[in-house]
């Protein structure tokens, strides 16, 4: 029989509810599968018992009186760079390995406010990998194991929010993201993954990473879920100077797909990997069933790679000042991570501003895409997850991109740059699990939508996960 921390975040609440389990007995499940199950696939920093259990009590009593929230007496992981009472917050970093901060985070509160149960710091890579890193093993935690193939990785830098909710270690997780962090591991272990839009979810408590770029969302069973999360999660917070001041509320009617305009380039799909392509394939042509209205956009030419890592680069080195000028970078798992720290530091004034005039340029081209259509369509990453033992710093070259401009800057054909383009713009995305490559490893496609319109996106990815079963997809060895 499948482990209940499989359910959904609905059916979970409804158990709960029934009395079918309390929360106590689905929480003590949540820690002995972290425990057996996590160590070997590197999943968690720390697991919090007590206070996991304290909180599933109290839950239990909200639960009795029939108050609470969708949420109340869940249990869930946090990625390690949100600082959390009973454990210490090691941003996945040797030098940060005896952190304890004595407060909870932003969305820590919030989770809590809304009867969550924190189960588990989630193993990351090592400062959210600002400074670049050679391989998976770039984190105090160690590689974080794909649970669909051991032998491989499970994405970065939320590799532990990935893993843990993929093995029904827990049922939904937080994760980080600047470029990817969210996306990646959510597509390498065949799961759902919200990046929100920037400033919607206040990040004070959080580890900085780039300033203009983080942002926190949830990884979960469902699109739905994302939705159900976001909601407790987001929200003003004058302790963030990014916050936008906002809410988040999802629509609960369904919207009419007929009325949906989808942009996407065919040959995002065409030069994926050869063992993802006939998936990906199908993907679209589900997509396309579900009767919404499909038509090309592409991003516009500009260097789009190269200036997201210029703004990560600069804006990295001076988070991490101090680690570099006192020489404990060298205390970091990854060396390549310490080399790109000091590098970063040399980035000048004028590169910097140059990067964020294209970045500007950027966010107008999406303004005018999106006056054609309300969500871009592509593959959440071109090839299925790395080996463990695979190099992971050779400069980024997606399939099918060209070289064009003065100094031989790379630019993308299609919308293969939408993971960097989407994040410097600062827009929502939607990482959905669409089937397996020829190997057996999970992929998936992103929706990126308008500002604010994270309820767009999970529309639609709710209405492709109706008609689709690889949400439900279930490793082997972890039922």
């Amino acid at each position: 029989m499948d482990s209940p921390l499989f359910a959904t975040i609905g059916e979970l609440r409804d158990g709960l509810r029934r009395k079918e389990f309390s929360s106590v007995e689905l929480t003590r499940l949540a820690l002995r599968r972290l425990e057996s199950l996590g160590r070997p696939f590197n999943a968690y920093a720390t697991i919090l018992h007590d206070r996991a259990l304290r909180e599933a009590r109290a839950a239990d009593k909200l639960l009795a009186r029939r108050r609470g929230t969708a949420l109340t007496g869940i249990p869930y992981g946090a990625k390690d760079l949100l600082a959390a009472r009973g454990g210490p917050t090691t941003y996945g970093a040797p030098p940060w390995a005896r952190q304890v901060l004595p407060f909870d985070g932003a969305v820590i509160e919030r989770l809590n406010a809304a009867g969550a149960v924190l189960a588990a710091k989630l193993a990351m890579i090592e400062l959210a990998g600002g400074g670049g890193y050679r391989t998976a093993g770039a984190s105090l935690q160690g590689p974080a194991r794909n649970p669909w193939n051991p032998q491989h990785w499970s994405g970065g830098s939320s590799s532990g929010t990935g893993v843990s909710v993929a093995a029904g270690l827990v049922p939904y997780g937080i994760g980080s993201e600047t470029s990817g962090s969210i996306l990646s591991p959510s597509s390498n272990c065949g799961v759902t993954g919200l990046r929100p839009t920037y400033g919607l979810v206040s990040r004070y408590g959080a580890m900085a990473l780039a300033w203009t770029m983080d942002k926190l969302g949830p990884m979960c069973r469902t699109a739905e879920d994302c939705g159900i999360v976001l909601e407790a999660m987001a929200g003003p917070d004058p302790r963030d100077p990014g916050s936008a001041g906002r809410r988040f509320r999802m629509e609960r009617g369904r919207r009419p797909l007929r009325t949906l305009r989808v942009g996407y380039a065919i040959e995002d799909f065409e030069t994926a990997d050869p063992t993802i392509r006939g998936t990906l394939r199908q993907a679209l042509d589900t997509l396309k069933s579900l009767g919404v209205r499909m038509s090309r956009v592409v991003l516009p030419p500009l260097p789009i790679d190269s200036v997201a890592r210029m703004v990560i680069r600069a804006e990295g080195s001076a988070a991490f000042e101090e680690l570099v000028r006192s020489g404990r970078a060298a205390l970091l798992a990854d060396q390549r991570q310490a080399i790109g720290l000091r590098a970063g530091m040399q980035v000048s004034a004028v590169d910097y501003i140059r990067a964020m005039r294209i970045r500007r340029l950027l966010q107008d081209e999406f303004a005018k895409l999106f006056q054609r259509v309300d969500v871009i369509l592509a593959p959440a990453r071109p090839k299925p997850a790395h080996r463990l033992d695979a190099r992971l710093d050779a400069e980024w070259r997606p399939l099918g991109a060209k070289r064009r401009g003065p100094g031989g800057i790379t630019v993308v054909a299609g919308n293969a740059a939408l993971t960097p383009a989407g994040n410097l713009a600062g827009l929502p995305g939607l990482g959905v699990p669409c089937g397996f490559s020829t190997k057996g490893l999970p992929i998936a496609f992103q929706l990126v939508g308008r500002p604010f319109e994270e309820s767009t996106l999970i529309a639609l990815g709710r209405a492709y996960q109706d008609v689709t079963d690889w949400h439900r997809r279930i490793p082997p060895g972890c039922a």
